[in-house]
This record gives structure tokens, C-alpha cells and sequence, in this order.
């Protein structure tokens, strides 16, 4: 699935192990690992792109960074799915995934923070920071190692942790297994966001700050440092609490026979596709090609178009750029506080207008929205309404409306995470065409658009010259179409057939 944990929740435990019924006490601490993996995933999606390029790696080509995402998620997620199932560990099926990913997770996040010291001692510069601002190939080389090394370990734990709560819900029922999920990755936004916009870490944390890593890089490394903490108790409780029962072997064996296996099982069966199936893939995929600027350059933007700043530039103007940063987490943080306040009025708005219009509706949304940004960008930028001078008459104004925007966001962000995947099972259910198979074949609707804008976005800033604006005029662009597009070819729902599929965020 998609690396920024967005993906339906797995149901059954199949195998024919039965679980011993467990209290929705210890179903909710069985799960905190979530909120610890979607803490380390905010500030990964806040502050990490900014950072980069204070190593010397140009705007334009911090977007090839993010494909490792798409990447891990079409490559390990079905992996680790396929033998979590067939696990006979002593621990379960699915905590030694779990255990070992954390592990992972947290060796990168402490190479990423450690980027610039590594760099330093292996011959980047003999300058302090405060006065060095050219490249630091080796710090860029160790960063973009641990960043793909996070990623991947971040779909190693996000499918088994899903797989887990459906594994141990049992009378409870799936549901209220999801809404707990979803609970503690909202738990982990607001804590990674809040953490993404403080400033004070190298005050508290001084001995972090060093020659090669000034106060925006000990900023990052005390916030990655306390993720490293919350996931490792986080990982404790769930694996004390998600007690499962091991999977019989000779239940594993019987499974694996007759059953197509393999990362590209899901290719095999796309044949087997529902009705109405094709169409749905391509609302999706047009409605994530609209998103995905947004999610990888939001805090790039704040810093670079609505604060002036610039992560290589003068120290003003890197002054400038972190304290934008600062705001797009915070702004982050708002839209996450909308997000989850707004999953809960998805499912009656669907009954009462349908799936389909409050889908549609959401992409005129965010047409409008990023439309309003790339308004906002050029008027700050001085390319309308004057010059920069004229902009900076009106620039608090400028900024409030930028955090307007992120919690403006946060409604069509719920919709995003939870109407495409409640359609997709609906289709499935009512026209057998299979969960897992339809659910595989959707995430590749959503990894597909992010490495397009990952491999394009850089090239498209080069062509234009414009920062984050072509980008995002682009995204306006695909939400007009995926909302048009959704009016033409989304199969009609009967209003009360919904059945919302709650979904967990990241990015």
C-alpha cells in the first residue's frame, strides 16, 4: 500500500486461528505503534523536504526523493502481507513484521538525523554552518539512504499493524478496530506536526547542536530523536498487548495451496475486476494527481513563496524559509485536527447526497484551493497585484490565508481517505469482484500519481523557474478534471448504501 499508511484495513485473520477475545482497552494499546509509525511519518512529511536542501541538493530534484514511497509501497506491502499470513512465529503472525520494522525505522530516522554530522566527519567541510552553505554530498547521500530506508520500513509495519487489529478484534468488530487505528495515527499527526513547527528543540537539546548541524538541523534531530522514543514504547505496549495465538503450520501449508502468491498476485487478477471498477481507478488516480503536490511541497511552499525564504540563501532568507516551514507544520497540524473532526460527517453526508457527489464535490474543492494557492504564490511573489514590496504590504494577510488553506483542505482530505476505499468495497461486495484483489488494484491508482509527480515536478519547477507554482497550478488543473471526470464515469451509489471505510493519514 501507499507509504503514507493509507490503506484499507485488512479483515479476518484467516488461517482458522481463533483469538481469545481481548477488552477495547487492550485493542487500543495493542494498536499505539500506529501513533508511534504516523508520528516519525508527520515530521517526516513536514520537515524533510526543506532539510534536503540545506545539503545542497537542488528544489528540483527533491522530488525524486519521494519516490521511494510509491516505490516501497507496490513492492513491500504486498511482500510482507503475503508472509505475515503464513507466519508460524511463536510471537504471531504479525508482531515479529511489526518488531522488526520498528527496529528499522528507527535506525534510519537516527541516520537522517545525523546526516550533516556523518557528512562532516567524512569530509563535506571544515566550516561551521553558520557560514558554509555549498553542498554536502556526503550528508545528502547518507540522508537520502535513511529517508529510502524509512520509507520501506514504514510499509513493513503499516500493513501487519492493520492486519493485527482486524486479527484481534473479534466481537468488537472490524469497525471499532479501524476507528481505533485511525485514532492513534491522528494521535501521531498532531504530535509529529506540533513537534515539526517548535523551534525551541535546540534550546532544550543544546549538546545537539554542533560545527555541522546549526539550530533548524538540531531542531530536526531532537524531533526525530523523541519519535525514536514514542515508537519504541509505542512498540513495547503493542507487543505485550497484541497477544496473538501462532498460526498452526499445517493451517499455513493447507493455505498456500491453490492460492496465487507473489508481489504481482494482484496483476494476475485484474481480469476478475467488478463493474464499474475501471472507472473508479481513474477518479482516483486523476484525484491523487491533484494532492500529491500539495503533500510534498506544502511546507517547501510556506517557506520558500510565502515567507520569502530560501534554504541555501543568506541567513535572512534561511531565517525566513525555517520559520515558514514552522507554519506549514503548524498548518499541518490544523488540517489533521479538520481531518479527523470531518471523518465523522463523511459517512451522513454520503447517505443523504451519495458517494458520488461528495466525491465530486471534493475535487471542486480542492480545484479551488489550489487554484487560491498558486494565486497566493504569484501575489506573494510579486508576478501579480505589483511587486514583492506591494506583496509585503499585505503579507500577514497573505500568510493567515495560507493556513486558511491547509484547514480548508482538511474536509476534501477526509473525503479523499475514505470515499474511494468505501466505493471500491462497496463494488466489491455487491458485484464479487474480491476485496484484497480491488483494494490492491486501487493503490496502484494512488502509487502511480505520486511517482508522477515525483519524477515531473522537478522538471516541470526547471521549465517554469517558478518554485512550487507550476506544480500546484497543475494540481488545479487534474482536480477540475478528476471532478468532471468523477460526474461522467463514477458508478451511481443509492444514497443509503454507504458505508464509510474510516482511513488513516499521513501525509
Amino acid at each position: 500500500m501507499a507509504a503514507n499508511g493509507m490503506e484499507l484495513s485488512a479483515g479476518g485473520s484467516g488461517g482458522g486461528n481463533k483469538q481469545p477475545q481481548i477488552s477495547i482497552v487492550g485493542l487500543f494499546l495493542a494498536c499505539m505503534v500506529a501513533g508511534g509509525v504516523q508520528y516519525g511519518w508527520a515530521l517526516q512529511l513536514s520537515l524533510l523536504t526543506p532539510y534536503v536542501q540545506t545539503l545542497g541538493i537542488p528544489h528540483a530534484l527533491t522530488s525524486v526523493m519521494w519516490l521511494c514511497g510509491p516505490i516501497a509501497g507496490l513492492l513491500v506491502q504486498p511482500c510482507v502481507g503475503l508472509y505475515s499470513d503464513k507466519c508460524t512465529s511463536k510471537l504471531g503472525r504479525r508482531r515479529p513484521f511489526i518488531f522488526t520494522g520498528c527496529i528499522i525505522i528507527c535506525i534510519s530516522v537516527i541516520v537522517i538525523g545525523f546526516s550533516s554530522d556523518i557528512g562532516y566527519a567524512l569530509g563535506d567541510t571544515t566550516e561551521d554552518c553558520k557560514v558554509y552553505t555549498g553542498k554536502r554530498l556526503h550528508a545528502a547521500l547518507f540522508f537520502v539512504m535513511g529517508f529510502w530506508l524509512l520509507d520501506f520500513s514504514n510499509n513493513t509495519v503499516q500493513g501487519p499493524a492493520r492486519a493485527l487489529m482486524a486479527d484481534l478484534a473479534g466481537s468488537h468488530g472490524p469497525s471499532t478496530a479501524n476507528a481505533i487505528f485511525v485514532s492513534w495515527m491522528a494521535i501521531g499527526n498532531i504530535l509529529g506536526y506540533s513537534s515539526g513547527s517548535t523551534d525551541k528543540w535546540h534550546t532544550w537539546f543544546p549538546f545537539l547542536q554542533t560545527k555541522a548541524c546549526c539550530e533548524a538541523c538540531a531542531n530536526l534531530k531532537a524531533a526525530f530523536l523523541v519519535s525514536v522514543v514514542f515508537l519504541g514504547l509505542s512498540t513495547v505496549v503493542t507487543m505485550i498487548f497484541g497477544n496473538e495465538e501462532p498460526l498452526d503450520p499445517a493451517a499455513a501449508k493447507q493455505g498456500e495451496e491453490g492460492e496465487p502468491s507473489g508481489p504481482f498476485a494482484v496483476f494476475k487478477g485484474m481480469k476478475n475486476l467488478p463493474p464499474g471498477m475501471p472507472q473508479v481507478l481513474i477518479v482516483t488516480g486523476l484525484t491523487w494527481l491533484s494532492w500529491f503536490p500539495f503533500i510534498l511541497f506544502d511546507t517547501d511552499w510556506m517557506g520558500r513563496e510565502m515567507y520569502h525564504g530560501r534554504p541555501d540563501g543568506s541567513p535572512t532568507e534561511v531565517a525566513n524559509y525555517q520559520e515558514g516551514v514552522r507554519q506549514g507544520a503548524f498548518g499541518l497540524l490544523l488540517n489533521s485536527i479538520i481531518l479527523g473532526v470531518s471523518s465523522f460527517l463523511i459517512e451522513p453526508m454520503c447517505r443523504k447526497l451519495t458517494a458520488k457527489v461528495v466525491w465530486v464535490m471534493s475535487s471542486f474543492l480542492v480545484c479551488v484551493a489550489m487554484a487560491m494557492v498558486t494565486v497566493l504564490s504569484s501575489w506573494a511573489l510579486g508576478d501579480i497585484g505589483g511587486n514583492v514590496q506591494d506583496a509585503a504590504a499585505v503579507d500577514n494577510g497573505l500568510k493567515s490565508t495560507a493556513l486558511a488553506i491547509f484547514v480548508f483542505l482538511g474536509f476534501p482530505f477526509a473525503v479523499l481517505c475514505s470515499v474511494p476505499f468505501a466505493v471500491t468495497a462497496q463494488l466489491a461486495a455487491s458485484k464479487g469482484g474480491g476485496q484484497g484483489l480491488c483494494t490492491g488494484v486501487l493503490n496502484i491508482s494512488i502509487v502511480v500519481p505520486q511517482m508522477i509527480i515525483a519524477v515531473g515536478s522537478g522538471p516541470w519547477d526547471e521549465l517554469f523557474g517558478k518554485g512550487n507554482i507550476p506544480a500546484f497550478g497543475v494540481a488545479a488543473v487534474f482536480a477540475f478534471i478528476a471532478a468532471v471526470a468523477g460526474i461522467i464515469m463514477l458508478p451511481k451509489q443509492p444514497k443509503t448504501s454507504f458505508r464509510s471505510v474510516s482511513m488513516g493519514g499521513g501525509h
